[in-house]
């Protein structure tokens, strides 16, 4: 029982309020780790800002300045580095980001996501009845104190990163206190080592061993990278591009759980050259692109292109490398997006 309340005690003791300064504030109260972006909205603009990383249990500031914009819009989702599905909390409102970290100013009126590197999230209205500073929080169900938060997003990432807990909740147990301990242990961790480390080890150990729910594209070169992916639906042959790759960045190109047992994948330089390409046949476009049928590409007025087979029999997650010679050996080991 003592090691039990003494995680606790460990954990809460890592709590630290935020200056009272900040003016937008977001806290984290759910067992995921964050990823936030907010938009200001003042006709005739907007300024989109992401990514703010929210760790469980804790708040960071978003934005500095005192809000008196028309109107704000937030939205968050989960890190990939959390195995099974990614979590979201938005809405209704659409509003162009980024995959890396970013500031968009363009027209409300502007057409969505014009940029070749942006895409269209759903973000929710964030009703700070006219004040100038304000708090909000990220829940899950059910709702969970700072505290418990805190735990449940140790719990969480421990098993992300293989130890067994029986469930992912706010209580502390001995099997979390085991594995904790070990945790650190394995990791060498100082005696003083906090919270903000632990968390930062425990996501960057889970994403090295977490593929995430879909198909996602990360750039470990040091070029923009543009993607294109070709796929079987239904027995029908559909292929979809362009998604740009920022140097060591991800893209996040299938959000749902994968059921096929291969994706074919397409890579290109922004600059010009071809990274990943392979025999299968997809139909392609310079621009933007979403094709039904991958017969008769010339004659539709299309470019037939050859992408290369990755492996996604079985799994519901596959993250395809690709390294500066091309597609990366064991690709679907490891993940760096946020």
């Amino acid at each position: 029982m003592m090691r039990v309340l003494l995680l606790a005690a460990m954990l809460a003791a890592g709590l630290a309020p935020k200056p009272a300064h900040a003016a937008l504030t977001l806290c984290n109260r759910t067992s995921y780790v964050l990823y936030a972006a907010t938009s200001a909205v003042q006709s005739p603009k907007s300024e989109t800002r992401g990514w703010t990383r929210i760790v469980p249990g804790d708040c960071e500031t978003a934005r500095k300045e005192k809000l008196t914009a028309e109107s704000y819009l937030v939205y968050a989702r989960s890190s990939l580095a959390h195995s099974g599905p990614s979590r979201a909390w938005g809405g209704a409102y659409s509003v162009c980001v980024k995959d890396t970290d970013f500031t968009i100013r363009q027209a409300v009126t502007a057409p969505t996501c014009s940029g070749e590197d942006t895409f269209a999230l759903p973000f929710a209205p964030l009703n700070n009845r006219g004040q100038g500073d304000w708090t909000m929080n990220f829940n899950e169900q059910p709702v969970l104190s700072a505290v418990a938060a805190q735990l449940a997003g140790v719990k969480r990432l421990l098993t992300d990163n293989g130890y067994k807990i029986a469930r992912i909740d706010g209580k502390p147990d001995k099997a979390t206190g085991a594995a904790l301990a070990d945790f650190r242990k394995r990791m060498n961790f100082s005696p003083n080592a906090g919270n903000a480390e632990l968390f930062a080890t425990l996501e960057k150990e889970a994403r090295a061993k977490t593929a995430p729910a879909g198909y996602t594209v990360c750039n470990d070169s040091s070029e923009v990278l543009l993607a294109a992916l070709g796929q079987m639906q239904g027995g029908k042959a559909v292929s979809q591009g362009w998604w740009t790759v920022q140097p060591k960045a991800c893209a996040h190109a299938v959000t749902t759980p994968l059921k096929t047992d291969k994706i074919f994948l397409l890579a290109r330089k922004k600059s010009g050259g071809t990274l990943v390409t392979g025999a299968r046949k997809f139909c392609t476009t310079p621009s933007i692109f979403e094709i039904q049928g991958a017969e008769n590409c010339a004659a539709r007025g299309w470019t037939e292109s050859g992408f290369a087979p990755t492996p996604t029999k079985g799994v519901s997650g596959y993250v395809a490398h690709i390294g500066p010679n091309g597609l990366l050996n064991g690709s679907d080991q490891t993940g760096i997006l946020k």
